[in-house]
């Protein structure tokens, strides 16, 4: 999994974002404010039912409490080198589909769960030409959907 978050307006809430690696499968849960505690309890509470090998973050101090996820999960977190956005790409690249709803300066907030959650699962069920037109719901829940 690679995790990151998506700001809004400066000093209010956030999006945590984890996506699934192979499949791009998201998961997506709104937090208060950027800060180590609230990410740690979100991506608790998010991957508790998900099949884990590793988490990959960014180096933001956000993730700071890693090793209470470590614990409670029993996954290890792997930190990429500074400034190399681009080991975790995918995460990266579906950020900018979730601008796409939720633009930059924007306040979180003005968005419910239910309208973050409808939007993940527009993203969750659009096919992926790099996953060979399936969508990431199929990829990981190894299912095929009858969209057409």
């Amino acid at each position: 999994w690679e995790a990151d978050t998506v700001l809004g307006k400066a000093g209010g809430a956030c999006l945590l974002t984890l996506t699934e690696r192979k499949s791009r499968f998201e998961l997506v849960k709104k937090i208060p404010a950027k800060k180590a505690e609230a990410v740690q309890k979100a991506m608790i509470e998010l991957l508790d039912s998900h099949i884990l090998r590793s988490i990959t973050p960014d180096r933001g101090k956000e993730f700071a409490q890693h090793r209470l996820v470590t614990e409670a999960l029993g996954v290890e977190f792997y930190f990429p080198e500074p400034h190399q956005p681009w080991t975790r790409g995918t995460n990266e690249n579906t950020n900018g589909l979730l601008r796409e709803y939720f633009p930059k300066q924007q306040d979180i907030n003005q968005w419910s769960e239910v309208d973050i959650q409808q939007v993940v699962n527009k993203l969750n069920l659009r096919p992926r030409k790099c996953l060979g037109w399936k969508t990431p719901y199929e990829v990981y829940f190894k299912k095929t959907l009858h969209l057409v």
